[in-house]
């Protein structure tokens, strides 16, 4: 067996041991996994150029920024009235409740950052909903938990930055391979055809189960929730425009006026200035000024380290893990040995998102991005790949499948308890989705449709 293949078969079975069966915190076993491989390799004479290699990473002072931005989001409920709206639209329609599902929790999950806390926020209001317009228990569960985890690969998700620190630490390309706007572009390109699939699975279900669309008396008045919260679907616009006009008039405008590293400076400081720019704009609108105080938000943030902390150390240490396996050439004895295996492009695109797959019950998608990020890309990329479109996909075959996936799916056990759907029914029923993940994975990596920026 390849060392490589020996190093992350020991790193799996710590995180499998500390993480699963002794129920301890994920980055306390990718912790003790790395230190293990460093007594195992004999690279402590390193260790410090790995942690500086850690936290030097500007991307992780970003992941903050935008965990921090989803807190507050989350708990001011500024982006309430988005959902109103969207439900207003969309909830006339027949299965109206899922479709709304669909698309307001992927929105809501690409803010929040939290796949379960997704599922508990928006499917209060849609699981419901969807039962009343006659979806099975098990089906609506699965609609949310599938939607909410879909925010896992939609911009801003926390793991985004991961995925564009994968892709620019990486020798063979660096950091002025692509700028931040560009790659926002290509994931929103990967993330339209998801929410498509979902749609269509919505619609597929609403036929097979002569579904309803919502009773009238449950559907707001759609020029009433506009008045009241025109101000939060403004918030969608202040996160995403500057990173479209970026994309687009970047060479006409902003390079010709600030020069091409006034240009490339600007492009690296949005993830940081979007973040607390959409924090501020959010404490100004927030109804209710009492949770928007200082000393309020000072708690927000006290109460929500357990969320941010575990989060950005599982990415410090797996940077950590990352630097000490391209010294030890961890990469490039994967790629030899993929090599070794004579499969073509097909074949290594599947056995990838089956890797994936097969990871994503056991090890976060977070962890899965920051740690092997860089040997996937690598080998996808040898095989025909675009390695922009490798990069963008990552949070996908890894963040979205690892939350729906059992045992790990966290989501589908949220999306249970507010569906109060039986395991079982709702198990089977949720293998439909993985099985639709896997396969729209595999499309959109061997590139049979058309995504946006590539």
């Amino acid at each position: 067996m390849p060392a490589a293949l020996t190093y992350l078969a020991i790193m799996l079975a710590v995180i499998v041991v500390w993480f699963l069966l002794l129920k301890r915190p994920v980055y306390e076993a990718v912790l003790i996994s790395f230190l293990i491989l460093l007594t195992i390799t004999d690279t402590w004479g390193s260790v410090l150029g790995y942690i500086d290699t850690g936290l030097k990473t500007s991307l992780l002072y970003s992941m903050t920024a935008f965990c921090a931005m989803s807190i507050l989001l989350t708990k001011t409920k500024v982006i309430d009235s988005a959902i109103a709206v969207i439900l207003a639209l969309l909830g006339r329609v027949t299965g109206g409740a899922g479709y709304v599902s669909v698309v307001a929790s992927s929105f809501m999950g690409a803010l929040s950052g939290s796949g379960p806390g997704n599922v508990m926020a928006t499917g209060s209001i849609t699981i419901p909903a969807m039962k009343r317009s006659g979806f099975p228990a098990e089906l609506a569960a699965n609609i949310e938990s599938n939607a909410s985890y879909l925010g896992n690969m939609i911009p801003p998700s926390g793991n985004i930055t991961a995925a564009l620190g994968a892709l620019t630490g990486m020798a063979a390309y660096g950091e002025g391979f692509i700028t931040q706007a560009e790659f926002w572009i290509v994931l929103w390109g990967c993330s339209l055809w998801f929410i498509l699939q979902r749609l269509i699975m919505v619609f597929a279900f609403c036929k097979y189960y002569h579904v309803a669309p919502m009773s009238k008396d449950e559907l707001p008045s759609l020029k009433e929730t506009f008045q009241k919260g025109w101000q939060g679907l403004l918030l969608p616009l202040i996160i995403l425009l500057p990173f479209v006009l970026d994309y687009f008039f970047k060479s006409s405008f902003f390079t010709e006026r600030l020069g091409a590293d006034g240009a490339k400076y600007m492009s690296s400081s949005l993830l940081i200035f979007i973040g607390g720019l959409a924090s501020i704009y959010a404490v100004l609108i927030a109804k209710d000024k009492k949770q928007v105080t200082p000393n309020a938000i000072a708690r927000m943030f006290a109460d929500g380290i357990k969320t941010i902390a575990p989060a950005i150390g599982v990415c410090v240490i797996g940077y950590m893990i990352g630097a000490m396996f391209t010294d030890l050439g961890v990469t490039d004895e994967m790629l030899s040995f993929m090599e070794g295996l004579n499969m073509g492009k097909l074949g290594i695109v599947v056995f990838i998102c089956l890797i994936t797959c097969l990871l994503g019950m056991v090890i976060p998608g977070s962890s899965l991005v920051v740690i092997f990020g860089p040997v996937f890309i690598t080998i996808l990329a040898a095989k025909g790949v675009h390695p922009t479109l490798a990069a963008a996909m990552l949070p996908c075959i890894c963040g979205v499948m690892c939350g729906i996936t059992p045992p790990l799916g966290l989501g589908m056990y949220a999306g249970m308890s507010l569906a109060e759907s039986e395991f079982g029914p709702t198990f089977r029923n949720n293998l439909w989705w993985v099985a639709a993940q896997f396969v729209m994975e595999v499309i959109v990596l061997m590139g049979f449709l058309p995504i946006l920026g590539l």
